[in-house]
């Protein structure tokens, strides 16, 4: 019986953390389509209906990114400019996030995904 899931991961190809989600699904035989960050990033309802299932666009943001003035900045701006600004920059997105219809999740979660129908 298999389960019919609709996966995709949108991450980097450099990223570890990319690379093992990747490697847990194939392991699986479940089907995923790979977004690359760095070629094609979220639109805008994607972004959206992400922050809906993890809780808040907070938990895209990743802490490590490499530019802090950027992340300063983001810190200071509106709402509604914050998700635009996220949007233009998404190197500040924490990778791997993976989509699975209305359930999302940010870095490595197999066990989320495990529980997964």
């Amino acid at each position: 019986m298999s389960i019919k899931m609709n996966i995709q991961i949108f991450g980097t190809k450099k990223n570890f953390d990319s690379k093992k989600t990747e490697r847990y699904f194939k392991e699986r035989g479940i089907k995923y389509q790979f977004v690359d960050m760095k070629e094609k990033g979220l639109s805008k309802g994607e972004f959206r209906s992400v922050c809906q299932a993890v809780g808040g666009y907070e938990k895209l943001i990743d802490d490590g990114c490499k530019d802090k003035n950027l992340l300063a900045l983001i810190s200071y701006l509106s709402e509604e400019d914050k998700i635009e600004k996220i949007l233009e920059n998404q190197k500040l997105i924490r990778v791997p996030i993976v989509r699975n219809g209305k359930q999302a999740t940010v870095g490595y979660q197999p066990d989320v995904w495990k529980e997964w129908k």
